[in-house]
């Protein structure tokens, strides 16, 4: 009897794909399960809208003092303003290629072996994607006054709280520290880090000065000078939005059957955005109207602090840059 090869065309049906691929994608990062990227169920609908960039208007705190009151003059109304926003929507794609893949993982569910590679393929890009955006809001002037300087010195409690309190009185809004793994290694080794219980009871999550501890190596580091760069988060400052526009095909599958390979292709329009600091494109614009750039931001792009501005107060941006060194 001969051999039956699956196919990726057997087991994949674009419409249940691309959800499975965007939920499981949420599922695996740890940026979301710490909770500093929230899903925005308004950004999801306005991400199918199409369009480059999305408008995130929002009401400024109220201001002034309460009056006195008195017989003779009228209680004086105050108006509340609002500042405008604005995230800039990303259209990635990626394309795999293998000789007989969905043969290859006969022995198992091939769909949900298929999914799983790329979620986990997805959750690394979007960390690489939001490290790129942190270090373009803070190369902005804009953001100046929430970085943390301490490149001389090793990483320590005291450096750490001095970056906190570069948030005042706000400073007990951060809940978690994403760091680079040579410096979780440097706080272990210092038997500063302790472990908590998550849901199951399990005592399995790392936490530092009772702050939530993120491990990635793709947290910058100069490998000249030995600076490395760590970030204190306020929970749900990363607001987050998946969706389709109508021209783009999320999910194809193609065959080339002279060389026995199949083509999965998998395209995506989300948002990653940090609160309070707006995308102005003012370098990229510039790019893409002289024919340098395509039609949506790179990571380069992303990663250029021309491209962003504070719109926010200081206090409620929530997030805080530390520079430091592993040790004095």
């Amino acid at each position: 009897m001969p051999n039956q090869i699956t196919k990726l065309q057997d087991v994949i049906v674009p419409e249940l794909f691309t959800q499975y691929a965007i939920d499981r994608t949420a599922e695996l990062s740890r940026l979301v399960e710490s909770g500093i990227v929230t899903a925005n169920p308004l950004l999801n609908e306005l991400v199918t809208g199409g369009g480059k960039t999305i408008e995130m208007p929002s009401w400024n705190d109220l201001s002034g003092e309460s009056q006195v009151m008195d017989e003779d003059n009228p209680i004086l109304a105050d108006k509340i303003t609002s500042k405008k926003d604005t995230a800039v929507l990303q259209i990635r794609a990626k394309a795999w290629a293998a000789h007989e893949l969905a043969g290859a993982l006969a022995g198992s569910d091939p769909m949900a072996a298929i999914v799983q590679l790329v979620a986990r393929w997805w959750t690394r890009d979007e960390q690489r994607i939001l490290m790129a955006t942190l270090k373009g809001i803070f190369a902005s002037a804009s953001m100046s006054g929430l970085i943390a300087d301490s490149s001389a010195v090793g990483i320590k409690p005291g450096v750490v709280l001095d970056a906190k309190q570069k948030l005042g009185d706000a400073a007990d809004q951060l809940t978690a520290i994403a760091m680079h793994s040579a410096t979780y290694t440097e706080l272990q080794k210092q038997q500063l880090i302790v472990f908590i219980p998550n849901a199951r009871g399990e005592v399995v999550i790392p936490t530092y000065l009772t702050y939530r501890v993120i491990v990635d190596d793709g947290m910058p580091v100069d490998t000249t000078t030995g600076v490395y760069t760590s970030y204190l988060f306020a929970g749900g400052v990363i607001a987050r939005g998946d969706g389709t526009p109508a021209s783009l095909t999320p999910t194809e599958v193609d065959r080339d059957t002279a060389m026995s390979t199949d083509y999965l292709f998998n395209r995506r329009a989300f948002v990653l955005h940090p609160m309070g600091v707006m995308w102005t494109g003012t370098d990229f614009n510039a790019k893409v109207a002289a024919g340098t750039a395509p039609p949506f931001p790179r990571n380069e792009d992303l990663a250029n602090g021309a491209n962003w501005n504070r719109v926010a107060d200081v206090k409620k941006i929530g997030i805080v840059k530390l520079t430091h060194k592993l040790t004095d």
